[in-house]
């Protein structure tokens, strides 16, 4: 997988290449697809500009596709295999002591078994003890609203996760 990467590296990759850099960062095809065939950038302004806009096109069907690409949290197991210890997308839940991991499972599977996909945040800088907090703020919300929420964070993470790894 291509970490780090520069806007002219970005551009001279070939299709195949793009689309698996693309698809590391927000796991929706047509969105990989898109932000591959949207090539030259000139500029990360440029590349977050249009990645910001085919997301906001994203059907329902693309945005549960972008949610599969996600551990769940609070799922430790899961996460430990997913994210090595120098990853921040986790935010601090390594460091949340049993009890809160705990409820943030039982609340995740909850959540899980009400709207049929899992909790998604932009987890980065947050404590498991404010992650636990945001699911439970939006575990009572119809599975439409947090549809809609679920996007805007996967929108978030997808920012982070481009201006992190594309440089100017």
């Amino acid at each position: 997988m291509i970490t780090d990467i520069s806007i002219d590296q970005l551009n001279a990759l070939n299709t195949d290449e793009a689309t698996t850099f693309f698809t590391h960062i927000c796991h929706c095809q047509r969105w990989a697809n898109d932000m591959c065939a949207a090539r030259p950038f000139t500029d990360l302004t440029a590349v977050l500009s249009v990645a910001e806009t085919l997301w906001s096109e994203a059907s329902e069907a693309e945005i549960l596709e972008a949610f599969q690409g996600h551990a769940r949290i609070g799922d430790l197991s899961a996460m430990k295999e997913k994210y090595s210890a120098a990853s921040k997308e986790q935010g601090q839940v390594a460091l949340a002591d049993e009890r809160v991991l705990q409820e943030l499972l039982v609340k995740n599977n909850e959540y899980f078994d009400k709207n049929g996909f899992i909790f998604i945040v932009c987890a980065t800088g947050k404590s498991a003890e404010e992650m636990l907090t945001l699911l439970l703020a939006r575990l009572d919300n119809p599975r439409q609203d947090e549809l809609k929420n679920g996007a805007v964070e996967q929108g978030k993470i997808t920012h982070l996760r481009l201006s992190s790894r594309i440089t100017n």
